[in-house]
């Protein structure tokens, strides 16, 4: 028998906060591998960003860094993964994180701010 297709929160897994995370299990992170067409360091800051309190991604970092990975990786229009995280409101301590191990915006997103505060 076919299951019906879950839809909003029904799909989603309940976010646990208090969950212990080992060094170990931070740096298992690094190994992902990306999809087509987005780079390495990118998918790797992205899926740690998405899936880990402001703590515990400000301890990945660490790791991260450790292991030679790109803080800056840019898309190819020239965006940042700060700038990404930036865009987000609910994200200023995770770019403060980025911003602390030497990540810097991109021209491009300075440009499209500037932009959106013109027609603003």
């Amino acid at each position: 028998m076919k299951e019906e297709k879950k839809s909003g929160t029904e799909r989603t897994q309940k976010a646990t906060r208090d969950e212990e995370w080992s060094d170990e299990r931070l740096k298992a992170g690094l190994d992902v591998l990306p999809p087509k067409d987005l780079p390495h360091d990118y998918n790797i800051l992205l899926r740690a960003y998405r899936g880990m309190t402001a703590e515990l991604f400000a301890r990945f970092i660490v790791f991260y860094a450790d292991a030679g990975h790109d803080i800056n990786v840019s898309l190819k229009d020239g965006s940042t993964f700060l700038d990404l995280v930036s865009r987000h409101r609910k994200s200023s301590k995770y770019g403060e994180i980025l911003k602390q191990a030497g990540a810097s915006g991109s021209a491009v997103d300075a440009c499209r701010n500037l932009d959106s505060q013109k027609s603003g």
